[in-house]
């Protein structure tokens, strides 16, 4: 299998995955989240979508990129696609935590776990590709930013 296509798998379930984990956002997004009190800070609504859409894509380029790498470096691809999978599924998991069960402290709690993978997915991916390690910066610095923002919600309506 090709680079590219290895590349184009990985953005597809990125984005899928992004995509499901979006269905339980939605309905609480004109239910619940607008009864909550936010910082000053929080973004419009409209901002998230297009934000995480390409942030799913940056992910599953770089993915693709350190998986195409796999005949030459197997032990380190694997582990680092490892990591890869599961913040994936730990992403997954926050928007069910806050916004499926409304439950924002476990949600932070998760995300701090999501950012420490994060970086840890970053080192790895630096080891293998330069270039897919920078790929994930903004994902790191986003995430940081959510909890900074989760971590803000949770506080203001404890």
């Amino acid at each position: 299998m090709n680079k590219y296509l290895k590349i184009s798998i990985v953005v597809v379930t990125c984005v899928a995955i992004g995509y499901l984990s979006g269905t339980v956002t939605r309905e609480s997004i004109n239910t619940w989240y607008p009864t909550l009190i936010k910082p000053v800070f929080n973004p419009p609504n409209w901002i998230f979508a297009p934000v995480w859409s390409l942030l799913y894509i940056m992910m599953g380029v770089a993915a693709g990129i350190v998986w195409s790498r796999i005949d030459f470096e197997k032990e380190i691809v694997t582990k680092a696609l490892t990591f890869f999978a599961i913040q994936l599924g730990l992403n997954a998991l926050w928007s069910y935590l806050f916004f499926g069960l409304h439950n924002t402290l476990l949600a932070l709690i998760e995300i701090i776990l999501l950012i420490l993978l994060i970086f840890e997915v970053y080192n790895q991916f630096k080891k293998i590709d330069k270039i897919a390690g920078y790929l994930l910066i903004p994902y790191l610095v986003w995430v940081s930013f959510a909890s900074v923002l989760n971590a803000s919600i949770w506080w203001l309506n404890r």
